[in-house]
């Protein structure tokens, strides 16, 4: 079995829920505290033990290209005003891994993004992360060294899954499931966000997968749907019908930061784990009267 050594992280969309500030600002580079999102997720994959990156942006956000190369002029800046420190701090972010990007000129699904990672991927299955997902593990094995280690016990696709309320199940893709063992669900098929009456389980897709390069040979197969896009998930769904696919129940603090509210979950817990920064943001926080506050 190969070893799991690249990611594929797809970030090309509008982030049409953060407008106006997307129009300028790719939502993948928004700062939780002072670090963009993005390279929280990138550290998630270093961690994990992945040593190649493959970025998929569109035109408008050559930023991202720019935050994860070196910026000679910055650290002259800095070098010349004694900020060592800084210099220190930004050092290994164009260091962390092996940086790859591709275009996709048309916002067309999900599958059709994934497709441009073919010649990326070299035949070796890889792991997907996307941008909306963060994933805080403190001690414990990053999420996506938690789907590395569950597609080496089983060979088979694996899809980072969590349980949720009925409620919540109703705005993801959620897993029609087969067996459970621990933490490993065999998957049966999706079900894209289904009224609450008819969801086959409350097991959801949360932004993380093991895909195996035979997923390529599927999403070129699969059909447009009536918008012209192709989802990776049916891609998914065909393996899961033919060599078998499993859902894995990871351990994670997870925060939707596509969705304004997880967003600001996200800043403010992150913000109370920074030692710097705790003790005023919980003395803050206790002297909110938020009746008045309006």
């Amino acid at each position: 079995m190969r070893k799991i050594t690249k990611a594929v992280i797809p970030c090309a969309g509008f982030g049409t829920r953060f407008l106006p500030a997307t129009k300028a600002i790719p939502k993948e580079m928004f700062p939780i505290i002072d670090t963009p999102s993005l390279q929280l997720i990138v550290q998630e994959c270093v961690d994990s033990g992945i040593t190649d990156i493959l970025f998929i942006i569109s035109e408008h956000k050559q930023c991202i290209k720019n935050h994860f190369q070196e910026n000679f002029v910055l650290e002259k800046f800095l070098s010349q005003n004694n900020k060592q420190d800084i210099i220190d701090q930004l050092k290994p972010i164009h260091t962390m891994a092996n940086y790859h990007f591709a275009t996709q000129y048309i916002a067309n699904g999900t599958g059709n993004a994934i497709l441009l990672a073919k010649e990326f991927v070299n035949n070796e299955p890889f792991v997907v992360l996307y941008g909306d997902d963060l994933m805080y593990t403190g001690d414990k094995d990053p999420v996506s060294k938690q789907l590395i280690d569950a597609y080496e016990k089983t060979g088979k696709l694996i899809i980072g899954c969590q349980n949720v309320s009925k409620e919540a199940a109703t705005k993801y893709g959620v897993v029609k499931p087969g067996e459970t063992n621990g933490r490993f669900t065999e998957v049966k098929g999706f079900v894209e966000k289904p009224p609450i009456d008819k969801i086959p389980s409350t097991l959801v897709s949360l932004g993380r997968y093991v895909l195996t390069p035979d997923i390529f040979d599927i999403i070129e197969k699969t059909k447009e749907s009536p918008n012209g896009e192709k989802y990776v998930t049916d891609a998914i769904e065909v393996i899961a019908n033919t060599k078998g696919a499993y859902a894995y129940d990871f351990e994670a603090r997870r925060y939707d930061i596509g969705d304004k509210n997880g967003f600001i979950e996200a800043t403010i817990e992150y913000g109370l784990r920074n030692k710097n920064l705790r003790n005023r943001l919980i003395s803050y926080l206790s002297s909110l009267d938020v009746e008045k506050i309006h």
